[in-house]
């Protein structure tokens, strides 16, 4: 077996990149595990494990519909009523990475990624508040109006905690969530660009695939 066929792509967001935070300023438990995830895989490659690691930034589109799913759960919030402003003002930047450019970002670092390099899978970086314009112009709605303090965000977080330990079903969005709306997340895949062919769409066409499909499944309308 050749080493390029025994290189492994190691699945991490880009956010739990182990040196923006401190061991004690992790934004979740799930991102702190991702850290040391990373950690050891960056160990393994520079003692010779051919090992490829790439970074998705915040994943969407069309599929199973999972708590972090954030993209699709926001729009579903917002159009049926239960958000009827922006998520604070603007100042939030995120990498949106489609999945299927995910996917396809992952093929390519098996086939062309050098072991013990690391990729960013990301794509346009852009506010929450810029998905929900996007979010207007396609379904031809109203945009939000006003600003909610992520303060108050996370207010409706913990009430959405306690009413899911009662029903059982996912929280509409937690609190730990909200920390991460909190951060700055906007990275370049310029790198990826250049060594693996990565091609990630804009946000513009990612979301004009992800509203029908929400639509199809009756969960939200226009």
């Amino acid at each position: 077996m050749d080493q390029q066929s025994q290189c492994y792509a190691i699945i991490l967001l880009i956010k739990h990149f182990i040196w923006i935070h401190s061991a004690k300023s992790f934004c979740t438990e799930y991102e702190k595990s991702k850290a040391v995830a990373d950690k050891i895989a960056l160990d393994a490659a520079s003692e010779g494990v051919p090992i490829v690691v790439v970074y998705p930034g915040v994943v969407y589109g069309p599929g199973k519909l999972t708590a972090g799913n954030i993209v699709a759960r926001l729009i579903i919030e917002r159009f049926n009523g239960r958000l009827p402003g922006y998520i604070g003002y603007g100042n939030d930047k995120f990498s949106f990475s489609h999945v299927d450019d995910v996917v396809e970002g992952h093929l390519a670092a098996l086939n062309k990624g050098r072991p013990g390099e690391r990729y960013l899978l990301t794509g346009e970086n852009a506010s929450f508040m810029r998905v929900f314009d996007i979010a207007a112009a396609i379904t031809e709605t109203k945009r939000p109006w006003f600003n909610i303090p992520l303060s108050v965000i996370e207010v409706y977080g913990w009430i959405s905690l306690f009413f899911s330990k009662i029903t059982g079903k996912l929280p509409l969005i937690s609190p730990p969530t909200v920390y991460v709306l909190g951060h700055q997340w906007a990275y370049s895949c310029e790198k990826a660009k250049a060594e693996l062919g990565y091609n990630p769409r804009s946000l513009q066409e990612g979301l004009a695939e992800v509203l029908p499909w929400l639509k199809s499944l009756g969960l939200i309308k226009y």
